[in-house]
């Protein structure tokens, strides 16, 4: 019985172990993670912006989490993205990809990694890092075939 007494408080004290949220307004572009993390389609000056849009979507579409990479090169994996229930492949994921944004919502830190669940897009400035003049279009053949 003290076993079972010692577990059941202990299980009581859990919630007072969960990480706290700290409520931040963040500025910076909504990034996809794994090719800005892998490196598979360059460093990362050309998987931002204009020149990764479209490689973005499909990123975001299949499921890949969305961060953002806040002007001061902080990279915030995004949890959730507003009133979407999921960070990826939602109409606001989609929309979003590439976009300059102001965000406001609850940021976490655990093991190195910053997380952040996005309550509110205050400020879309769309997409300002035109990186396609620099890096044409990665990945190449993201580029469509003309139709004949």
């Amino acid at each position: 019985m003290r076993r079972f007494i010692a577990a059941f408080m202990g299980l009581l004290a859990l919630p007072a172990l969960a990480a706290e949220g700290e409520r931040i307004t963040v500025t910076g572009e909504i990034i996809d993670t794994w090719c800005y993390y892998s490196g598979v389609m360059g460093g990362p000056d050309s998987v931002v912006g204009s020149a990764h849009h479209t490689c973005a979507l499909w990123c975001s579409a299949a499921g890949i989490p969305i961060g953002l990479l806040a002007e001061d090169g902080t990279v915030y994996t995004i949890l959730k993205l507003g009133a979407q229930d999921n960070a990826t492949g939602g109409d606001t994921a989609l929309r979003l990809a590439s976009h300059t944004v102001t965000a406001d919502g609850m940021f976490y830190a655990r093991d190195g990694i910053n997380y952040i669940i996005v309550e509110d897009v205050l400020e879309d400035f769309g997409i300002v890092n035109l990186t396609h003049e620099d890096y044409d279009v990665v990945p190449s053949f993201a580029i469509p075939e003309p139709k004949e």
